[in-house]
């Protein structure tokens, strides 16, 4: 696995940015790309992490390991871009914007 770094921020901490692996933020993103639907009512935290479980590879998430940590982070960074939206509802649902 490679050590290159890629750059993410929080939409819940503006202004703040982590360092994290890159491959393995891609690998999730491409996945959340592919799952996320395109409009409200959108998907739950774990409708999204179920669905991303068979898009990811896996020499990056054996088994599915750590993919909720990478769910949430790349969610975040997205929400932070401007790429997702966070509805408003119970439990939160999301949709790409």
């Amino acid at each position: 696995m490679s050590d290159e770094k890629i750059t993410v921020e929080n939409v819940n901490t503006p202004g703040r940015t982590e360092r994290v692996n890159a491959a393995k933020y891609r690998a999730m993103h491409d996945a959340m790309m592919a799952v996320l639907p395109k409009a409200a009512p959108g998907a739950t935290a774990a409708e999204i992490k179920e669905g991303v479980k068979p898009l990811l590879p896996h020499n990056l998430f054996p088994a599915g390991k750590t993919s909720g940590w990478w769910v949430k982070c790349v969610q975040l960074d997205l929400e932070a871009k401007g790429i997702v939206t966070r509805h408003k509802t119970k439990p939160l649902r999301f949709s790409l914007t």
